[in-house]
């Protein structure tokens, strides 16, 4: 079920984080005494989403790749793109994971960020269209913007997909290749938060002798999760293209208050915790 709630909302600027963590409750695995092995897995689960988006841009990873390696103007032009706008968060990340994990990780702030950004979402959805849909000559000053508002991913329930696709707009990128740099830039940020927070599960297992998260939830779930993950979220991507090419922004946005209204009334009436 976790899996599935990732893969599609992974790349849907509706927060995937926001979602599992909501779902987490719903179900009642939020246990005090599996709370960091679940925390653990609702990070690194996204390893399911980064291999949907490795096998649908594998044409652009290739390109990036030869880039690097000298063969290709244009992908290497594109993967320091990503390399700058990949910056921000990562360093944000580093000084205030354990500060946000233990502050923010919690309904209420997700349904605040959730109601939040769908407000932002449909007044972004009623600007008149406009911008450029030239992912490969987009200037580095735009790709360290685009960068920037990923940091304010950092607070569960905003969506990185939403302040990147958000955000490339607002710089001037049409709604489609806004999302497709969104989804590339997924895979460094991503990946870089699955490792950070496999780590630290092994490190807080062996300080506190509590079991890592695959020795509390089991290895078969958790390999379960992340192929139902991958390709839910590879299906989410085909149709997050397709929806912003006929509707734009707007529909996530409601979706979005629709969301955090319905279950700040659940917290309120004592049905989730």
């Amino acid at each position: 079920m976790l899996g599935l709630v990732e893969g599609i909302t992974e790349y849907l600027p509706v927060s995937s984080t926001g979602h599992l963590i909501l779902a987490a409750a719903l179900l009642h695995l939020d246990r005090p005494e599996t709370k960091a092995a679940l925390d653990a897995y609702l990070v690194v689960v996204q390893g399911g989403a980064i291999l949907a988006v490795l096998a649908l841009y594998w044409s652009r990873i290739v390109q990036m790749v030869r880039g690097l390696l000298g063969l290709d103007e244009v992908g290497f032009r594109l993967a320091c793109n990503l390399g700058i706008a990949f910056v921000p968060a990562a360093v944000a990340g580093l000084l205030l994971n354990t500060a946000i994990k233990s502050a923010l990780f919690g309904p209420w702030p997700v349904l605040a960020a959730l109601a939040a950004g769908g407000a932002w979402m449909v007044w972004l959805g009623r600007r008149p269209p406009g911008g450029t849909d030239d992912l490969e000559t987009m200037s580095w000053r735009t790709a360290l913007g685009i960068g920037v508002c990923q940091t304010l991913a950092l607070w569960p329930g905003t969506s990185r997909s939403m302040v990147t696709i958000g955000g490339g707009m607002v710089l001037g990128l049409r709604a489609v290749p806004a999302a497709e740099f969104s989804f590339l830039l997924g895979l460094p940020t991503l990946g870089a938060a699955c490792a950070h927070d496999l780590v630290g599960d092994f490190r807080r297992a062996a300080l506190t002798g509590g079991g890592t998260m695959l020795e509390q939830l089991g290895t078969g779930p958790v390999l379960l999760g992340a192929a139902v993950a991958t390709v839910s979220a590879a299906l989410a991507v085909r149709w997050l293209v397709a929806t912003l090419n006929r509707h734009g922004l707007a529909p996530f946005g409601w979706y979005r208050l629709v969301v955090s209204a319905l279950f700040a009334a659940l917290l309120l009436a004592g049905v989730i915790e």
